[in-house]
């Protein structure tokens, strides 16, 4: 059966534009193949309380199911660096973490700056204390953050881009910790969890602050963290863990999978 010239006409287009897609979609992956990758920061991005740690990474306590290595396993780029390290704070990365980087770098990921803000005392202090030292921690950490963390920032980003001129530059924030009004019926009170939120949102506006400074895309999780944070019922975050410390307040598996790996691919 012969086809009219407009059958024929709408069929070559419809054959141009898959072809079109498909040679889009070929090179995409040609370009994320070809990516190098270095993730660097702190226990946020280390995996902290996501289990599956590799255990030749020690007290740095990177774990498989972390952000960094979820985006390596989905997208296979040509080389992956991972530095991240729990505990980490901002003169660590710089000396310490960038090894790795170099001129072929095509992209980095970091948090970084919640250990130089006092995360883990201002949490001690909310879990152990009165609400009164509570708040009148994390007022503290809110000062240093407005007085102290910008330079130290300043020092980690100029130290990537000046290893990896040409890396697009991924810096995540931190979630806030508790839903309001939420589940909880005991633990910190409202005043404390307010607080605490608000904390963490004055880090990350200071830290997008310093990283659109530097020319790097500064990605939020409170977005997919909202409606799992502590007493959400449905929680990404642990909360005070007495038999592992180390992991209260740290991202879960689903956490770093639901949390952390969109904010970031979104983002790279």
């Amino acid at each position: 059966m012969k086809l009219s010239r407009f059958t024929a006409f709408s069929s070559s287009l419809l054959l141009g534009a898959v072809l079109a897609l498909t040679g889009a979609a070929t090179a995409q992956a040609a370009q994320t193949a070809a990516l190098d990758y270095v993730a660097l920061g702190d226990s946020y991005s280390s995996g902290v309380g996501a289990g599956s740690y590799d255990s030749a990474s020690g007290d740095c306590k990177r774990s498989t199911k972390a952000y960094p290595v979820l985006w390596k396993n989905a997208h296979a780029p040509s080389s992956f660096a991972f530095t991240a390290c729990s505990g980490a704070r901002t003169g660590d990365v710089t000396a310490n973490q960038l090894g790795p980087l170099s001129a072929a770098t095509d992209l980095v990921s970091v948090t970084i700056g919640g250990n130089d803000a006092g995360f883990s005392d201002v949490m001690t202090t909310c879990v152990l204390q009165s609400e009164t030292s509570c708040i009148s921690r994390v007022n503290q950490a809110k000062s240093y953050v407005d007085t102290t963390l910008p330079g130290k920032l300043d020092s980690v980003y100029t130290a990537i881009r000046n290893k990896a001129p040409n890396a697009h530059v991924v810096v995540l924030g931190y979630p806030r910790f508790y839903k309001l009004d939420g589940t909880c019926v005991a633990g910190l009170s409202e005043n404390e969890r307010r607080a605490i939120n608000d904390a963490a949102d004055y880090l990350n506006a200071a830290t997008a602050k310093r990283a659109a400074d530097h020319g790097y895309t500064f990605s939020s999780v409170v977005p997919p963290f909202t409606g799992h944070e502590i007493c959400s019922g449905s929680a990404w975050l642990h909360s005070v863990n007495w038999l592992n410390i180390g992991e209260s307040y740290h991202p879960t598996a689903a956490g770093q999978s639901g949390g952390y790996l969109p904010a970031f691919t979104g983002a790279a």
